[in-house]
């Protein structure tokens, strides 16, 4: 199995993301921030086809695009029930099923905490994710609506994975939860992870994909001795202004 990903910038701080199997050509879009940056992207890219959609979650920054590229492109919208909230969805998919992309198997694994019903997209041959608003790059989403042991829950669920695995998180948050990453983590390696973050966003570089050994070294929120521990770092990383 082979997957091309393309990241692309896409509002203030989001990233789109275009997924491709190159066996059958199909090409999914992960989440629809913008659907004019998403259609350029996929003319930029030669791929010449949206097949699917695949929503993470219902939130709008990840579900706006999905009525005007399902119009111009016949695309299929799958995500989790809560998308209709917010846009269009055609298939409804929950944590256990499979998605496939081509030749791709996407499993999906419910992973609440940031909503109720977010799910994230990974392809074990591949050992890439698509984790949209659950893990980032030193960070994890906020609660907007699960407790902390739901989302407790769900980054061990991840962390679980292989340390290889590629993780294509959904936001640039990277260089803000690195400061607040080195309030809580005095190792060197922590300082000098930092600096490599802080250098790339200087250079105007992605810091997005993350693997997930590297969360599992460094990022506060996976390294989070229990449930508890963790409502405490997120509350803490809530009101943080460094």
């Amino acid at each position: 199995m082979t997957l091309d990903v393309r990241l692309f910038p896409c509002l203030n701080d989001n990233y789109g993301l275009l997924v491709r199997d190159v066996g059958a050509g199909v090409v999914a879009a992960i989440d629809t921030p913008d659907a004019a940056v998403i259609l350029d992207e996929v003319e930029r890219s030669g791929w010449g086809r949206l097949d699917l959609i695949l929503n993470t979650h219902w939130h709008p920054d990840h579900t706006q695009g999905n009525a005007r590229l399902k119009a111009e492109t016949g695309c299929e919208i799958v995500g989790p029930e809560e998308v209709r909230k917010a846009a269009p969805i055609d298939r409804v998919i929950a944590g256990g099923d499979t998605v496939m992309l081509g030749e791709t198997v996407l499993e999906v694994t419910h992973a609440p905490g940031h909503t109720l019903g977010h799910v994230v997209y990974r392809s074990v041959a591949d050992a890439q994710a698509f984790v949209g608003d659950v893990l980032f790059n030193l960070g994890c989403g906020r609660l907007f609506e699960g407790t902390p042991e739901q989302m407790h829950a769900s980054l061990r669920t991840l962390a679980a994975w292989p340390d290889e695995t590629v993780v294509w998180c959904a936001h640039e948050y990277t260089a803000a939860n690195a400061r607040f990453a080195l309030t809580l983590d005095d190792r060197p390696e922590m300082a000098a992870r930092a600096q490599a973050v802080f250098a790339m966003r200087a250079r105007g570089e992605a810091t997005v994909p993350t693997t997930i050994g590297a969360e599992k070294a460094f990022n506060p929120f996976l390294r989070a001795a229990d449930a508890a521990d963790f409502a405490a770092r997120r509350a803490a990383k809530d009101v943080f202004a460094g």
